[in-house]
This record gives C-alpha cells, structure tokens and sequence, in this order.
C-alpha cells in the first residue's frame, strides 16, 4: 500500500504552522503518524498538504502545575509511560498507557494524536474523560480552551476548527492516595478495546468520597457513567454494590459493528465497568481481566 501524493511541508514554530493550516487547502497534520499513515496508506484520507508538527518547538514536555499535570500535545506516549511524574500523580494514566499498542507504536504516538484521533475505544480519550482534562488549541486568533467532555463533535471529530492545533492537554490531579483501575475486553493484547472502563475512586472513613468511571468504546465518544458515580458516592464499597449500581450502563446507547452487536456492548459495558469499580476498590481477585464474564 502507497500513500496518495501530497506536499510536505516542516514547519519549526506554531506560528508557522498555524500559518501554513490556515492557507493551505486540504491540509492534514502529522502528529506521530499512527493514525494518519495506515489511513494515507488505505486511501482513507486524500490530503493534498501534511504538515509534519514533529519539530515545531515547545510543543512536548510533562509538568504538574496548579494542581494538574499539564502535557505538551506532541509528547510521545512511551515518555508518559516511563515518567515517574505521571505514575506517582496520575496512575491512570500510567495504567491505560500500558494497554496501548506495542512498544514500537508507542514510541511515536503522542498524546495530542490520540485526541485529536478521537477513536472511542482509544485509552487516552477515556483518560482524558474520566480526568475531566481541559484541551488548550491554537489558531489565527490565538488560544482558548476546550473542557475534554465538549471535545467531542462526533465519531472521530473533535470540536476544534480546521485551522487550530491542539497544543496542551491539562489533567486536573485527584488527592493523594487515590485509586485508580482501567481494564478493557480486546481480542488480543495491542487492539482497540471492544469495550473499555476507567474508574477513580476517593475514599474516606471507609465511605467514597468521589467516583468517577468512564467506559470507552460503547458509544461515539467515551461516556462518563454520572448514574453509577452518583449510586455509590457516601457509600461503602463492595461487589454487591458496584454490581448494582452497574446494570445502569445496559441503557448506554451503543454501536454495533463487525466486531461486536450494541447488546454485546451493553453487556461489557455493565460487566467491565463493576470490575473497573473492584479492581480500583481493592476487592478483585486474581481473576483474568479480559474475560467479558
């Protein structure tokens, strides 16, 4: 398989590539190129212009600022995995990196691809769900920021205008020694997940605080489960109580497609994510967790 033909072009600055994608007709960028080559190579996309983002300065780096870990767009997913900033801060993240692709993919995917992708079943946009991250892009007239839970437009559309770059990704931190738990059902290690769950969970006195899970792949975009976080927040966790309060996620509306019928979506939906709310819990056992029973 051979790409269409196109220009290239190598801008070093936003600036420039700002300039360069509001000019341009036709134009797509070119982030770690996970995404984009399989779809070039498959004739999925026909741009006439990609404009290669990997050296344009000041676009890469991890910090923890006010309270948030703040993520340079272009940063590479292997550097997430093996910051130690991110698995002390952030373990959910450290957690879903894992479940990525392979080595090699993640040597080059960066996290800005990955949402701007937007793939439903894709690990870091349940992440970003789940932390309520803000997107910070920019374009001709300047910056401005996106809440992650308006990002997405529609499958495999985000909510940024043709000619912006999402520069920023900021994930608000949850208290020390909180929990965190991600799973997903694949058919082999390396694939998108059928079905995905993300869980945080805050607990105090024996009681949770706060919830948060997120299941991936269901729908469009991630869905945040505001149903089952609300049952089991004050309450004490425990199987019989995550089980309940998860049958709500058989209501999810959900896609179907060669891979799985929208019943079998369901189905996962409310089992992995009552496993998600045990594994984060500390009330799982060594069981598999990619059986979807």
């Amino acid at each position: 398989m051979k790409p269409p033909a196109f220009q290239y072009h190598d801008p070093k600055t936003l600036a420039e590539a700002v300039g360069l994608l509001s000019t341009l007709d036709n134009a797509k960028l070119l982030a770690g190129g996970q995404s984009l080559m399989p779809m070039l190579n498959m004739r999925f996309v026909l741009p006439d212009h990609v404009i290669d983002l990997n050296r344009v300065e000041g676009l890469s780096g991890i910090k923890e600022s006010g309270g948030a870990l703040e993520i340079g767009a272009m940063t590479r997913q292997r550097d997430l995995e093996f910051s130690d900033l991110v698995k002390a801060k952030c373990p959910l993240l450290h957690l879903a990196i894992m479940h990525i692709g392979h080595r090699q993919t993640r040597n080059r995917g960066t996290i800005g691809g990955s949402l701007c992708h937007l793939d439903p079943a894709a690990e870091l946009v349940s992440v970003a769900m789940a932390h309520d991250a803000t997107v910070t892009v920019a374009g001709p007239n300047g910056t401005r920021e996106i809440a992650f839970a308006d990002f997405p437009a529609g499958y495999l559309t985000p909510a940024i205008e043709l000619n912006e770059i999402v520069t920023t990704i900021r994930i608000p931190l949850w208290p020390a020694g909180h929990k965190a738990a991600f799973i997903e059902f694949a058919r082999r290690h390396g694939d998108f997940a059928i079905v995905s769950a993300a869980a945080l969970l805050q607990i105090d006195n024996g009681k949770i605080a706060r919830a948060s899970l997120t299941v991936g792949g269901v729908a469009v975009a991630p869905v945040r489960a505001a149903e089952v976080e609300n049952a089991i927040t004050g309450q004490a966790p425990s199987s019989e109580l995550f089980a309940k309060a998860c049958e709500s996620c058989r209501s999810f509306e959900a896609m179907a497609d060669i891979h799985a019928s929208a019943e079998y979506r369901q189905h996962l939906a409310a089992v992995l994510s009552r496993r998600a709310l045990e594994k984060a819990a500390g009330l799982a056992d060594n069981a598999p967790w990619n059986r979807a029973h």
